[in-house]
């Protein structure tokens, strides 16, 4: 057997291993969740998917992840919907406007701030966003009032709004970084044929690089989403809790799956970290689902081109 040949036997092992091996560890942690969260679901007297209560620590216990799902939901959405067209026009600029030493430099800062730890950013948020939110929610509710989202009699400054903002600054850089090494990878007779045909500088990007990188925007997108739905620490010191849901994202108050387990784990009597652990299993699933919409999206776009 020629040594090749049983390189990529050893090759192929190893990889279909690792394979097997990630799967075998996603498994173990849904089952680890689903055996902690049973005995406060057994518990628990009010509907888990439905209430808006999370009172997991009374006699009886009562909580529902209602509220959980739409503060994650909203804030990671909207995180999103800013971050998505800032970071692919930071992507664009690096990779086909600036000059070679500014691209470089620029890669290097966009690199660096993916880095940076989440606490950092929620520590920014805290001490220099939150106190110029209410301005700025003062506008958006002044302009935009007649959507619901953005109605109420009021606004703060500690809202989902304001979690977002910092999700989304916090997310830029990872969509960025992987949207710029999307569009470096097009194929440059591509590019150049599209010049040669007398195509401007933008024409040749919404002609040539972006339906060639349409599947890997579409990656980098839910990979920030997915890091936007799990974040902790960020969203627990921007935003305050106030029970219920509130669909005025510019009020203060609202939670999320991840800040409500950092926020409540410390104090939780036994049926309480078993209800947050039931919690993270709902975090889990809809992040595992995400995740499988982006890769057959992915798939669909690979497939088309």
């Amino acid at each position: 057997m020629s040594t090749g040949r049983l390189g990529d036997k050893i090759f192929v092992s190893a990889a279909r291993g690792s394979g097997i091996l990630v799967l075998v560890i996603m498994a173990a942690i849904a089952v680890f969740l689903v055996w902690k969260a049973i005995p406060a679901l057994q518990k628990n007297e009010a509907n888990f998917l439905t209430s808006e209560a999370w009172n997991p620590n009374a006699t009886p216990p009562k909580f529902g992840i209602a509220q959980l799902a739409f503060g994650t939901v909203v804030s990671s959405l909207l995180a999103m919907l800013i971050a998505t067209p800032v970071a692919i026009g930071i992507a664009l600029f690096i990779s086909f406007y600036s000059s070679r030493k500014l691209a470089a430099a620029l890669g290097y800062v966009v690199d660096l701030l993916a880095a940076v730890p989440s606490i950092v950013y929620g520590l920014w948020g805290v001490a220099v966003l939150v106190p110029h939110m209410e301005g700025i929610s003062k506008l958006i509710n002044a302009v935009l009032g007649w959507i619901p989202l953005f109605g109420g009699d009021g606004v703060g400054k500690a809202s989902v709004f304001t979690a977002g903002v910092v999700l989304a600054i916090m997310i830029l850089p990872i969509i960025s970084s992987i949207s710029r090494e999307v569009f470096l990878q097009v194929p440059r007779a591509n590019v150049e044929a599209a010049l040669a045909l007398g195509a401007t500088r933008w024409e040749m990007i919404r002609l040539s690089v972006l339906p060639y990188g349409r599947s890997g925007m579409i990656g980098a997108s839910m990979l920030g989403l997915g890091r936007a739905m799990g974040e902790t620490i960020a969203v627990a010191l921007v935003l305050t809790f106030v029970p219920g849901i509130n669909i005025h994202i510019l009020q203060d108050g609202g939670a999320t799956f991840a800040s409500n387990i950092a926020n409540s784990f410390g104090e939780a009597s036994q049926t309480g970290r078993s209800a947050l652990i039931a919690s993270g299993l709902v975090l889990f699933v809809i992040t595992l689902l995400i995740n499988m919409a982006a890769r057959a999206v992915v798939a669909r776009r690979k497939e088309f081109a």
